[in-house]
């Protein structure tokens, strides 16, 4: 538990969220600056800032039932297509609070894309390259 972390304190029942689920591990509330409606996030209670920190493997697994029941909740109460799940470690990747969360986002068939990709294509030696450097030789 950090005390400095709004997310620990929400899991904590201690800061005001609107809860949607709980159990031992997990905490899942409404984002109060919503993609869609019905956005979600979904924290372990323990704090973990990211997915490459100590405990960040264990925290993923831990959220794992919450994001299928959310999820699946979602759905059914939106109606929704699909679900987008979306997770940032580090500023450079847009993470704002520093308390692993994964947003779950209701989707509908053409409804505008909320993040777009600039794909950059690469020749097969490139990627094998990239591949060495990722799993070794």
């Amino acid at each position: 538990m950090d005390p400095s972390c709004i997310f620990c304190a929400i899991a904590a029942g201690t800061a005001p969220s609107y809860l949607i689920y709980e159990d031992d591990t997990a905490v899942a509330f409404l984002d109060l600056a919503p993609l869609r409606q019905g956005h979600t996030l979904v924290i372990p209670r323990t704090h973990v800032p990211d997915v490459m920190s100590d405990g960040g493997a264990r925290a993923l697994i831990d959220i794992g039932p919450a994001i299928h029941h959310v999820s699946r909740r979602l759905m059914e109460v939106f109606n929704a297509d699909g679900i987008n799940l979306m997770q940032s470690n580090g500023a450079a990747a847009g993470q704002v609070v520093f308390h692993l969360h994964v947003h779950l986002v209701p989707r509908y068939e053409g409804d505008r894309p909320m993040v777009h990709f600039d794909r950059d294509p690469r020749s097969p030696d490139a990627v094998a390259q990239t591949h060495t450097l990722i799993a070794g030789s």
